[in-house]
């Protein structure tokens, strides 16, 4: 079985659940719904030092991943690398290695651009940044607004160095958001950490409904509930940070060194991070790993001819205790009334 996905991070999604991730696309790529293979989804979360330190390793690392077979790219304006991307896009298309409705490209809506009247200028302005005509994702990435300066200001902070917020709604947002469907501009909607509470008032207040809630999700935080919420709805799980990210005073992850999930990896000839997002994958999850590396992007794409036991998915449970690495902690000190993690799911 031939599979297909894309760059920087691993997004499993089988035919079924592709298709209904694209639902609610005005004008769904033509064969996207009708493939019969896995949809493997890379996120291209490169730090702008990255980019601007290796000239043109983004855009090469995201040109070998469509290469060997990724078709889905996960990117946002907050990565501050979306031209690379379509770079790397236009680039396969113009030589041939694939056509526009066989990519799947996912951006965001960064959080100072909550205001209902920014968000067509600056899906224009992403658009004018990919060089393509549409975006077939389009993420709320937070449920909380910041303040808007200016367009080179993306954390704004006041003299004190404390992050400002704004008191949009979501709501208004992301029915702004709705309109950039009935323009043509994107083919489908969905948003990112949002809680169970959240997700049912988008839901009973929006006309299109969102596909994806794209959020931290990993053994050490499995989102059982979520997942289990957002399935009943007909939404998928994104999780984004599913091999962790190193402690200040550990190199990586617990999970990734535990003897037990050594042992697991040896079993099937693979490595601890492929085992990592074979589980997440099996808990119905589409996990997307950031990575630039073209070895690790050939890596993560590799986890598709195994699948694990129940005993096995045990033992990646048991690492399961509920911490965040992305607590959003700068809104969560000023009690904002959208903050998405105050409750358990």
């Amino acid at each position: 079985m031939r599979q297909f996905a894309c760059l920087c991070s691993v997004h499993c999604v089988h035919a079924e659940a592709y298709a209904r991730f694209t639902q609610q696309a005005q004008e769904c790529p033509p064969k996207a719904t009708h493939k019969t293979h896995f949809h493997l989804l890379i996120k291209c979360e490169i730090s702008a030092l990255y980019l601007q330190s290796i000239d043109g390793e983004g855009t090469e690392a995201i040109k070998h991943a469509i290469d060997i077979g990724y078709r889905h790219i996960d990117t946002a304006y907050f990565y501050k690398n979306e031209m690379e991307v379509g770079t790397a896009i236009r680039d396969k298309i113009e030589t041939g290695v694939v056509k526009r409705e066989e990519i799947f490209l996912v951006t965001k809506l960064w959080n100072v651009h909550h205001d209902p009247g920014h968000v067509e200028p600056i899906c224009r302005k992403q658009l004018q940044h990919l060089g393509l005509d549409y975006i077939d994702l389009y993420l709320m990435h937070m449920p909380v607004g910041y303040k808007y300066i200016d367009e080179e200001t993306l954390m704004p902070v006041d003299a004190e160095g404390v992050l400002e917020l704004s008191d949009i709604d979501y709501l208004d947002t992301y029915k702004a958001m709705e309109k950039l469907v009935e323009a043509g501009l994107v083919r489908s909607l969905g948003v990112s950490n949002f809680n169970s509470e959240q997700l049912t008032r988008l839901l009973e207040n929006c006309t299109i409904k969102p596909v994806t809630n794209q959020v931290e999700c990993s053994p050490g935080l499995n989102q059982k509930p979520l997942t289990a919420f957002c399935k009943k709805h007909g939404i998928t799980l994104t999780a984004y940070s599913p091999l962790g990210r190193p402690k200040p005073d550990v190199q990586k992850p617990d999970y990734i060194y535990s003897p037990a999930v050594v042992d697991i990896a040896k079993k099937y000839g693979k490595t601890t991070p492929q085992i990592v997002l074979r589980y997440l994958v099996d808990l119905g999850t589409i996990p997307i790993p950031k990575s630039s590396n073209i070895n690790r992007v050939a890596e993560n794409f590799d986890i598709f001819d195994f699948k694990l036991t129940s005993e096995e998915m045990a033992v990646l449970d048991g690492f399961n205790c509920g911490e965040r690495l992305v607590p959003l902690n700068l809104i969560k000190a000023q009690n904002h009334k959208y903050y998405p993690f105050a409750i358990e799911f």
